[in-house]
């Protein structure tokens, strides 16, 4: 294979280094724990040199890139969910010839996902600089006596330390940790948000308090847009609450909350026996989101990638993909189509009308938005099969790698015959199929989060992506907990 020779250089990349036998429970929180507060630390170290009126270019996708705006990890989660995005198309349309079933080949795409890492932090990274988004402070340069351009160099930098800094920290969790760093990070960034929507005083740009306790207190002053019985009974008033009001927003948080957390438990449990120690039984779960909602920060990922390419071409007078508002959202053309819906905003008529004239950009006809929010369920719904299929692939989660495991552990399938074959033809029935099933259901739910909007603007799929990787992170710690009390169960889970 190709590939082959580039091992050893894959090999040489800077690593963390896998614990040698068990690591303890309490060492494993220590290290998430740890690696947790260390983002939060590096996520409020502001950028040197960077000017106030720089122009975020993943402000809308912040919720599931999990990075934060100005700081070190601007660039967040974004390099590593991309690297994996560009190898899994790559290797499903068979572009790259690679087994992800053999171990070894398993071990070069981990490599060159690492690789591409490098090389997405500082292709993310250009674009807003030289772009013009991210812009040097034109006072420092004079107060430091350099050129604008030294300021620009040292900026790029910081990017790019802030976005490796992020790989390995991912790196840590995964081998010194518990979960992974990416849902880590994903649900501190989202968190963060959710508790400022719910009690943030300060006001945003129509005079209202942010956060919904705050707003719900200004509602009930003297000083309260809301009077009159009337109001509650016209169209426009009843929406007003809704929307501006955040009821639509605290519903739909509640709801896909409890939605997430029955889905995650919905699963079909195939029955595992000993072969030689009687008596011991056990159950294989397959999740009806067996490949997790991670696709869907795949999908997200692909969109925001898709945009950045738009806004820069918009910004150099390429306007033939769509041209863009103030505020980076496209107002036209394929890009309008291919944006991702966030909120109510995104498709009630008359709040689309109202931000687009904000913009002094020619809102778009009913049935444009309707075909934009068709275009936008296309991919959650589609991408969603597609990107678990390829997740459950490149995880070891396929039914080929879980019969395996399984047979190593000493189980088996009560009336069959012990063997990998027979295994993974049973385990062929329920896997691929589940997944697509479960890639689909996942993908509409997450329509529906977005299409209603969220506590914060955390947005439909970064509080569907918190709520999943809460639920699973709490599984880990249960499970890791049982196999602490019970060490010959890490044989079945692969653990040493």
């Amino acid at each position: 294979m190709a590939f082959e020779s580039l091992a050893p250089l894959l090999n040489r990349l800077p690593a963390v280094k896998r614990p040698e036998g068990h690591v303890h429970f309490k060492k494993k929180l220590g290290w998430t724990l740890g690696i947790l507060v260390l983002y939060f630390t590096l996520a409020n170290i502001p950028l040197f040199g960077l000017d106030k009126n720089s122009i975020d270019l993943f402000e809308l996708y912040r919720a599931f890139f999990a990075g934060a705006s100005g700081s070190l990890m601007v660039l967040g989660i974004g390099p590593i969910v991309t690297a994996s995005i560009v190898l899994q198309l790559l290797v499903g349309a068979g572009v790259i010839k690679m087994d992800l079933s053999d171990p070894h080949q398993q071990a070069i795409f981990q490599g060159l996902q690492k690789l591409l890492v490098f090389v997405m932090v500082a292709l993310e990274a250009l674009p807003q600089i030289l772009g013009g988004y991210m812009r040097p402070d034109e006072g420092l340069a004079v107060i430091l006596g350099v050129p604008s351009s030294y300021i620009t160099i040292l900026l790029f930098i910081q990017i790019c330390i802030g976005g490796i800094l992020i790989l390995y920290m991912d790196e840590i969790v995964s081998k010194w940790g518990i979960g992974s760093g990416v849902g880590l990070f994903i649900i501190a960034g989202v968190s963060q948000q959710i508790v400022t929507g719910i009690f943030n005083w300060k006001s945003d740009n129509t005079g209202l308090p942010i956060g919904l306790i705050p707003k719900w207190i200004y509602f009930a002053g003297p000083s309260s847009p809301i009077s009159g019985v009337e109001f509650f009974m016209t169209p426009n008033g009843l929406q007003y609450l809704l929307v501006q009001g955040g009821i639509l927003a605290l519903v739909s948080t509640v709801v896909i909350y409890l939605m997430v957390v029955y889905v995650e438990s919905t699963r079909i449990e195939i029955p595992l026996a000993h072969a030689a120690v009687r008596g011991a039984r056990g159950r294989f779960p397959v999740k009806l989101i067996y490949a997790s909602v991670l696709p869907m920060i795949l999908v997200r990922a692909l969109q925001a990638n898709i945009q950045m390419i738009g806004l820069i071409l918009s910004s150099k007078g390429i306007k033939v993909l769509g041209d863009y508002g103030s505020d980076g959202t496209p107002v036209s053309g394929i890009m309008y189509y291919l944006a991702p819906i966030n909120s109510p905003s995104d498709w009630i008529p008359s709040l689309v009308q109202s931000h687009f004239t904000s913009l002094a950009a020619t809102p778009p006809a009913v049935w444009q938005i309707l075909l934009h929010v068709m275009t936008d369920a296309f991919m959650l719904i589609g991408g969603g099969i597609v990107f678990a299929l390829f997740w459950i692939e490149t995880t070891g989660m396929g039914a080929k790698n879980v019969a395996e495991k399984i047979q190593k552990s000493g189980m088996q399938i009560p009336g069959y015959r012990r063997s990998s074959g027979t295994l993974e033809r049973v385990m062929q029935r329920y896997i691929p199929k589940v997944t697509v099933i479960g890639g689909a259901f996942i993908g509409f739910l997450t329509l529906i989060a977005s299409l209603m909007g969220t506590l914060g603007g955390a947005g439909g799929t970064g509080l569907l992506l918190t709520v999943s990787i809460m639920y699973r992170l709490y599984e880990d710690i249960a499970s890791q907990q049982m196999m602490e009390m019970h060490p010959m169960m890490r044989s079945f889970f692969g653990k040493e």
